[in-house]
């Protein structure tokens, strides 16, 4: 049995050879479906063939999923989105519960490629520490300019984003006078109460996206099939 998972250090062009590779395994996949049902149809038993392993999940968390720019002051500009972006968002839209199996890190960088496919001009990373309490910065300058901050909480289902960290989101409001609006997008739930509390300041000032907008957020901005 082939196996599609990605060797660690072997180079960007042949890790892209293999993200090439594990589309041509859900080709084959389709190719062994449509013989199953052909077979079928014609009244005899399907052939004894095993469909490949799908690996689709551990290799996408390892992907990069975004290209980076320079670097600047709050962090690194986000070009583009990487092909297995596009890749987690399908997987996520055949299973849900894969957005609990994806790292902070590779969230953070999913949710950064969702403002740049949002049409955001300028999307910012932040560094892995030091980050100020701000993981993505989505920007449109010019008249009319609007900066927001993003918080990431990739948080397991049943582990709920509490008042205080979204109380810590208010303070970079304030301190950073230039910054519109302020989101937490979270791949679990917020406590209750939470979203009672900060309702003089929803939507305008600030968002609360939890696991389910989250999916519904980025199923819309895949392209149309």
């Amino acid at each position: 049995m082939t196996d599609y998972r990605i060797t660690p250090g072997t180079g960007a062009m042949n890790y892209m050879g293999q993200i090439a590779q594990l589309w041509h395994s859900r080709g084959a996949e389709a190719a062994h479906q449509a013989a199953v049902w052909q077979t079928m149809q014609r009244g005899v038993p399907p052939p004894d063939l095993a469909p490949p392993s799908d690996p689709v999940p551990d290799l996408l968390i390892q992907a990069a999923i975004v290209t980076f720019g320079p670097k600047t002051n709050d962090g690194q500009l986000v070009e583009a989105v990487a092909i297995p972006w596009f890749e987690i968002v399908r997987e996520l839209t055949r299973n849900p519960r894969f957005l609990h199996e994806i790292d902070w890190r590779a969230m953070e960088e999913l949710v950064a490629g969702a403002y740049k496919r949002e049409g955001w001009p300028q999307v910012e990373l932040t560094p892995r520490s030091g980050d100020k309490g701000r993981d993505v910065i989505a920007t449109k300058p010019g008249i009319g300019s609007i900066r927001i901050v993003d918080q990431v909480k990739a948080y397991r289902p049943g582990h709920k984003v509490p008042a205080e960290d979204v109380r810590a989101l208010l303070g970079v409001l304030t301190r950073d006078q230039n910054v519109s609006k302020g989101v937490v997008t979270t791949t679990s739930t917020f406590a209750p109460g939470v979203a009672d509390e900060m309702k003089a300041l929803i939507p305008n000032r600030l968002e609360l996206k939890d696991g389910p907008l989250l999916l519904e957020w980025l199923k819309g901005l895949m392209p149309p099939s």
